[in-house]
């Protein structure tokens, strides 16, 4: 995160169609990181998730018009982000033909033979669990535990009530807690 970052000032620079591209390039500097790791702990693959991160700025970039500023910058990109994993993994779903837990070993072997990840046991141990989840918990857990994200915040990305979202994070720490007692 950029400490000089500042959204007025972004918002400014994008409706004027003089300045509208400095304006873009300081959202992708500032929320590039942060939408990886998002997007990765979603989809596992490194190059699954850059495709998909190029994507979630192509598709800001080409309706940054229509952007209000009703939401922040970032509600209005996790949006577009989440979106995008969920289609990716629905057109994965329905090209593979195996099995659930076959696609769930596949693409944790996947995650394990990754040179891109370098996490020690624990972290492999909750990456494991967080597959285990139903894609929306997934997000809701991602976005609250590692992102920090205000439940409020949470429910203009999904468009869902907070007590729902609560629901879903409360719902997918004790499956969590419980694949972590059985690995443990």
């Amino acid at each position: 995160m950029n400490p000089s970052y500042n959204e007025l000032e972004v918002l400014r620079l994008l409706q004027d169609e003089s300045t509208q591209k400095r304006g873009f390039e300081m959202i992708v500097a500032q929320y590039s990181e942060q939408l990886y790791w998002q997007i990765r702990r979603m989809v596992l693959s490194h190059e699954d998730t850059n495709d998909l991160l190029q994507n979630t700025f192509i598709k800001a970039w080409m309706n940054i018009d229509y952007f209000r500023g009703d939401a922040k910058l970032s509600t209005w990109l996790y949006r577009i982000a989440l979106n995008e994993c969920l289609t990716f993994l629905n057109k994965q779903r329905a090209v593979t033909t195996v099995s659930i837990d076959d696609e769930d070993a596949s693409a944790l072997q996947q995650l394990e033979s990754d040179p891109y990840f370098s996490g020690h046991q624990a972290q492999m141990a909750l990456q494991k669990a967080l597959h285990t989840l139903p894609e929306k918990q997934r997000m809701v857990f991602n976005l609250k535990y590692y992102q920090e994200m205000k439940y409020e915040d949470m429910s203009e990305v999904f468009g869902t009530s907070v007590g729902a979202l609560k629901a879903s994070y409360h719902h997918a720490v004790k499956k969590i807690e419980k694949f972590l007692e059985r690995e443990i």
